[in-house]
């Protein structure tokens, strides 16, 4: 089963490299769902890691619903990422009436041909999850990450199952969002191919001044080698 890592720093890509994951995708700001990577972070990752790196794209946070100048800055994004030699990108655009912006997920598809596209956790806010999901494979999507629409996948594995069935090999389903050591197996025995995770730990900040407190998170190698060794 292919573990795919959601790494958030250069330190989270080392871990999940050194803790078998299969593929990275590198992003920052998790709490806020991911956004786009610097492309310094990008050229930090690349020659360090022997596994397949995929890099979100989404410019900012809150919907998924972007303008032409969005849009734009998404697909210098992905042309960088294709030349420094990333496997993928992982994206994704909807309308304001929660369904696939078709027209503008097909430049970004267009834009990264030749490596792998991932439409990416926006399709938990779609209306109609069964006719996008149609939408996405006549699209030529390679994958689609979803947690089922529902906060966490093991939640939506229900839906997440169907998804699978529907979609019979010409898209893969990656279940993503809350996965862990203690439910990572339900995912392999329903028959997903892949799995999604961060497997954080908090660390302590240390405080230089006052804008710099509290805790902020990393991909914890031994979390990923357990779980690594639980699906495979």
């Amino acid at each position: 089963m292919i573990v795919e890592i959601c790494a958030n720093s250069f330190e989270s890509a080392i871990a999940a490299q050194n803790g078998g994951a299969n593929r990275i995708e590198l992003c920052t700001q998790l709490a806020v769902g991911g956004l786009t990577p610097t492309h310094q972070l990008i050229k930090k990752v690349m020659p360090e890691l022997s596994i397949p790196v995929h890099v979100l794209v989404r410019p900012r946070k809150g919907n998924f619903c972007y303008s032409k100048e969005e849009l734009n800055i998404m697909k210098n994004d992905i042309e960088f990422c294709k030349s420094i030699g990333c496997s993928g990108v992982v994206s994704g655009i909807l309308k304001s009436d929660l369904t696939i912006d078709l027209i503008a997920t097909k430049q970004l598809i267009e834009v990264a041909n030749g490596i792998d596209f991932t439409f990416h956790r926006a399709f938990d806010c779609v209306k109609d999850p069964l006719k996008s999901l149609k939408h996405l494979i006549d699209l030529k999507v390679k994958r689609v990450l979803s947690s089922g629409l529902k906060p966490n996948a093991i939640e939506g594995i229900s839906l997440l199952t169907e998804m699978n069935r529907v979609a019979n090999q010409q898209i893969e389903i990656m279940p993503g969002s809350g996965i862990n050591f203690d439910n990572a197996i339900h995912f392999k025995n329903e028959g997903f191919t892949s799995i999604h995770l961060s497997a954080t730990k908090q660390l302590e900040k240390k405080s230089i001044s006052f804008f710099e407190r509290g805790t902020e998170e990393v991909s914890d190698e031994k979390t990923i080698r357990k779980i690594v060794g639980l699906v495979n």
